[in-house]
């Protein structure tokens, strides 16, 4: 052993990869029980013990054997031959072949270690949305407020498989170089165009024979008059989906023997065509009016058929883009909300006292004027909501100050789970497209304009998705009906 470790240290390189690797693996043990003894440092540390520290441990492991190299190449030991000469049969060849084994155990499981932790530290949801505050705060944030917050990023990212792993941490490379040169738009892009097939992801958990039939839906929205009036909308969604050999309702779209595929901006917001292709092989093409019959779409731009289009991204050359779930359900988790939608919420809830003269109204006002910081917005909506009741409405003041001051508390957190100046993301940033209250969702395509050569529309019957049964009503005479 002592041989071994004279071999080792004879020279400054080998002697300083010695060190470096002795050192790491002593801070990486360490560490490494820390965090089985449930010491928690935030996603940093996890990238310090699993991912820095290997790599350092990796470069000094890589000196020692330079070294020795470097070593004979000046000529030490001058006759000696070429090769090392490994006698067992010499008890210091022994020593130092049991030593190097060992050793080479001891680093072989250290390395495993850290290979095992660091891809699990990289898939983990802290890495994902913690690491560069800056760039991932909005999505980390509406992440939490979604209904994945239970789901690790990577589910829905990455999905199954190695190869798709090694490509997103390939990709995860530039995005390294982009935030520490700050190389990225503001906002940035919604990465359809990069993006896992649905039916690779989503399909995991939701697939088209699970979510079948019909369902209720009930919204419950306030006016913005001095009682704050509560109103219902009823709706019977038709979900429908594959029931046996065919497909209904609104996801009809997902049937296996059915593919759409359709020609649009970047931001997919303005569909120029839809092409419907059947089990039988039958095409439908759904033009635009100003899309002239036997184009592909790509008139004065450059072709892209067999292209896949991005929310977004590139520049205003139409793609074309086979649908999937996230055409339309393209914020399934990343949810920015309407201030109108986050408000009726609060108020349902309770987190806003609707019997606060004219919260809604206010409220709704107060959220959609710009503060330059979330602590502005906090202080900004706190002393201008107080402001409002003191003039207006003194005696309210006195007798409910503590749901004014949690009215003030929730618009502010109402505001900074949904708007990002650093990142220039306001209400509208990004649009969700399911359904057709806030945005034009649906009726991109459901417009009735959107015609074959024979004159065929795409519908935009209310009824072909849902049976309207009460709207913006006080007491809707159908839920007394519905009751047990």
């Amino acid at each position: 052993m002592r041989g071994f470790f004279i071999a080792l240290t004879r020279n400054i390189v080998s002697f300083l990869g010695a060190a470096i690797t002795t050192a790491t693996a002593v801070v990486f043990l360490t560490l490494f029980l820390m965090e089985g003894l449930g010491f928690e440092g935030g996603p940093y540390f996890g990238i310090l013990t699993f991912l820095i520290l290997p790599g350092i441990f990796a470069f000094g492991l890589a000196l020692i054997p330079i070294g020795i190299w470097w070593d004979r190449r000046r000529g030490r030991g001058a006759g000696a031959s070429a090769l090392p000469v490994i006698d067992l049969n010499s008890p210091r060849t022994r020593g130092i072949a049991l030593t190097f084994i060992l050793l080479t155990l001891g680093n072989t499981i250290i390395i495993a270690l850290a290979t095992y932790k660091g891809v699990e530290v990289m898939d983990s949801t802290e890495f994902c949305g913690q690491t560069c505050h800056s760039v991932m705060a909005p999505e980390f944030t509406t992440y939490q407020n979604s209904p994945h917050a239970q789901v690790p990023c990577v589910s829905c990212h990455i999905g199954p498989g190695a190869g798709w792993f090694v490509k997103s941490k390939l990709s995860g490379s530039w995005q390294l170089v982009s935030v520490t040169m700050k190389l990225y738009p503001k906002p940035i892009p919604t990465p359809v165009r990069n993006l896992r097939p649905a039916r690779e992801t989503c399909e995991q958990c939701h697939w088209p024979t699970k979510f079948i039939g019909d369902r209720l839906r009930i919204i419950t929205r306030y006016d913005g008059n001095e009682t704050n009036t509560e109103k219902k909308t009823v709706l019977l969604l038709h979900i429908g989906g594959q029931q046996g050999l065919s497909s209904q309702g609104i996801h009809w779209h997902v049937d296996r023997g059915i593919q759409i595929r359709y020609l649009a901006d970047s931001t997919r917001e303005t569909i120029r065509m839809v092409e419907l292709r059947r089990a039988d092989g039958t095409i439908k093409t759904f033009r635009m009016p100003e899309e002239p019959a036997g184009t592909d779409g790509t008139t004065g731009a450059k072709a892209a058929a067999g292209k896949t289009g991005g929310e977004g991204e590139g520049d205003a050359t139409p793609d074309w883009r086979t649908m999937d779930c996230v055409d339309c359900h393209n914020r399934p988790t990343h949810i920015y909300r309407a201030p109108e939608d986050e408000l009726d919420h609060s108020i349902q809830t309770g987190k806003v006292a609707r019997s606060l003269p004219f919260v809604r109204r206010e409220g709704l006002r107060l959220l959609q004027e710009s503060y330059p910081t979330p602590d502005a917005a906090r202080d900004g909506l706190r002393q201008k909501l107080l402001g409002f009741y003191n003039a207006s409405y003194p005696a309210v003041v006195s007798s409910q100050r503590e749901q004014i001051e949690s009215a003030a508390l929730e618009l502010g957190a109402i505001w900074t789970r949904n708007v990002f100046p650093s990142m220039n993301i306001t209400w509208g940033t990004y649009p969700n497209h399911l359904g057709h209250q806030n945005n034009p969702g649906c009726f991109r395509c459901h417009d009735d304009l959107h015609k074959t050569e024979a004159g065929e529309t795409i519908s935009q019957d209310c009824g072909t998705c849902h049976s309207l049964l009460a709207m913006d009503e006080e007491n809707p005479e159908i839920l007394s009906q519905l009751k047990p």
